[in-house]
Parts: structure tokens; C-alpha cells; sequence
């Protein structure tokens, strides 16, 4: 293993193995028009743990029709937090570029509700 620790972002080990960060696939991407910053309403078939609503800002980087079939990671165990009048249960994951945000993907395909090991 290798830590790269930097600051007051410190978390221990335990910690980090609480995120519950799994694989779903967008069934439906519609304009979140209620937000504030620019985003997308999605909802992501988990598999076993269902069909689950968040809202993302990636709309500089992907067309919400592009968006349909795509397998991204995302956290499951937050809280679900009020975006608008979408109730977020999901966290997707992406990287901050410098075009926008990229999502975070499986190389492969795989099935829904895989989790991150």
C-alpha cells in the first residue's frame, strides 16, 4: 500500500474502508434546471441495491443522451442530500480536469452493484 497524505486530509485506514463505492449504470439523464451550478438528474441501476437518483455537475464534458448506457462509480452509503428537487442518494465520481469533470469508470464492463476493492 501507498500513502500519499497530505495535510489535514489525513484519514485513517478504517475510515477510508467505510465508503461504500460501487458500479452502476445511467438508465436516464435529464437537465437538473433547478440547480444552481449546471447539472445533470440521473438515475443509476445499482443492481441488487436498486435504482438510485443523484444529481451531477458534468455537463461541461458530457451530453446527457451520451450518458445512457454508461457505467460510472459512485458512493452509496452517504446520506441523501437535497439538490434542488432531486434527492441525491448517490455521490458519482469524477476527477477535476481542467476542461471539466471526468467520470470515473470501469475499464471493463461489470456487473451493476460491483463494489470498489
Amino acid at each position: 500500500m501507498c500513502y500519499n497524505l497530505i495535510g489535514d486530509n489525513m484519514i485513517n485506514f478504517n475510515d477510508f474502508m467505510k465508503i461504500d463505492i460501487r458500479v452502476g449504470t445511467i438508465i436516464n439523464a435529464k437537465e437538473n434546471i433547478k440547480a444552481k451550478k449546471p447539472a445533470y438528474k440521473l438515475d443509476i441501476d445499482f443492481g441488487s441495491l436498486g435504482i438510485k437518483k443523484s444529481s451531477a455537475q458534468i455537463t461541461e464534458l458530457y451530453n446527457k443522451e451520451d450518458l445512457i448506457g454508461k457505467q460510472i462509480l459512485a458512493v452509496v452509503n452517504f446520506p441523501p442530500k437535497q439538490v434542488a428537487d432531486v434527492k441525491s442518494e448517490v455521490l458519482v465520481l469524477g476527477t477535476y480536469s481542467e476542461n471539466g469533470i471526468v467520470l470515473i469508470t470501469p475499464d471493463s464492463k461489470v456487473q451493476n452493484g460491483d463494489k470498489l476493492g
